[in-house]
């Protein structure tokens, strides 16, 4: 990442005085149309971005730092948001927590204009899609602090840092615990095809699945617990053979909990149940579902050391870290309720 444009370098740019810049970023009336226009297509080609909270924080004032979130819907994602906002509080920043709602229009929308109202660095747990490649360059230029948590959609994590958890080790543990309480045909359900998210969660699956010589069956779709429902009659009706399934996440296990209960298919006796993030509704189920644990809390406050040590000290994060998992085995597949 190179050195960040300064107001000097656009006022070079544009041909203009460093004053005159200035009151452009004050929307002064007293700069001419056609010159404010020529300053602010100056900032866009150089990639500047007037950072107030920046200038606060180098003069001792509170740091805003924007926080963009796929899907504010799912409980995981939510726990993450109020943890990395609750940590970064207790170090004096403010946070601003926009949902993208997986899409990444809106999502490029709603950082560009954190990015405009002075945010010192960005946490993103990105949506996929077209515009974000876009987005990132964007951010880029600006040499904004960035951070992919959760997932990954630019590979430059020497500008970007990626921090998520150990999804592959979940997926073994949690295949090897349904072939020895028994199972022998193991489905893996939901997560949409082709993303990364999706393939890093199904990997451990696939891995155990070859070594113990049983053939792999997968059932994509929407992480939801509309689609768990759906896939527990699908199962059950198409597919009577298989007699346990790990989820994409807990709502779609959830959601196959329900479809089970529907058609009267037994959750932990006829049909063994995993789910991952192990979400609050997890345990509070009956029976209760097993799940892949993610210390989602501890994550979130990791977080929020890795920004504000990135923004105090320059330490910027490695480009890549993974946080262990657990498997959670209680009723669902064969464990105790608890």
């Amino acid at each position: 990442m190179g050195k960040r444009p300064t107001i000097l370098d656009v006022a070079h740019h544009a041909g203009v005085s460093k004053s005159t810049v200035s009151l452009v970023l004050q929307r002064s009336p007293l700069v001419k149309a056609q010159t404010a226009e020529l300053v602010r297509k100056s900032m866009a080609d150089l990639g500047y971005v007037y950072n107030r909270a920046a200038a606060q924080l180098r003069s001792g004032g509170v740091g805003l730092i924007g926080m963009v979130i796929n899907d504010l819907r799912n409980p995981f994602f939510t726990e993450f948001a109020i943890s990395v906002q609750m940590a970064l509080s207790a170090r004096g920043y403010a946070t601003i927590v926009s949902n993208s709602d997986e899409d990444a229009d809106l999502q490029a929308q709603v950082t560009g204009s954190m990015i405009e109202h002075g945010v010192s660095g960005l946490i993103m747990s990105p949506a996929y899609g077209d515009a974000t490649g876009a987005l990132f360059d964007r951010i880029a230029r600006g040499g904004l602090p960035c951070l992919q948590m959760l997932r990954q959609v630019d590979q430059r994590t020497d500008l970007f840092p990626f921090a998520s958890f150990d999804y592959s080790a979940g997926g073994r543990a949690a295949t090897r615990a349904l072939l020895a309480s028994g199972a022998r045909n193991i489905a893996f359900v939901g997560g949409v095809e082709g993303r990364e998210i999706t393939q890093e969660r199904l990997s451990g699956y696939l891995s155990e699945m070859r070594s113990a010589g049983r053939a792999p069956f997968v059932l994509y779709g929407r992480a939801s617990r509309a689609f768990g429902r759906d896939a527990a009659k699908v199962l059950a009706r198409e597919h009577p053979e298989i007699d346990a399934a790990i989820c994409f996440n807990d709502l779609v296990a959830l959601g196959v909990h329900s479809g089970c209960a529907e058609i009267g298919r037994r959750v932990g006796a006829d049909f063994q149940l995993i789910g991952f993030d192990d979400i609050e509704e997890s345990a509070q189920v009956y029976p209760q579902l097993s799940s892949v644990s993610c210390d989602i809390e501890s994550f979130g406050s990791y977080t929020a050391y890795l920004m504000a040590e990135w923004l105090e000290k320059g330490n910027k994060p490695a480009p890549e870290y993974r946080a262990p998992v657990r498997l959670v085995t209680r009723s669902s597949s064969g464990g105790p309720d608890r």
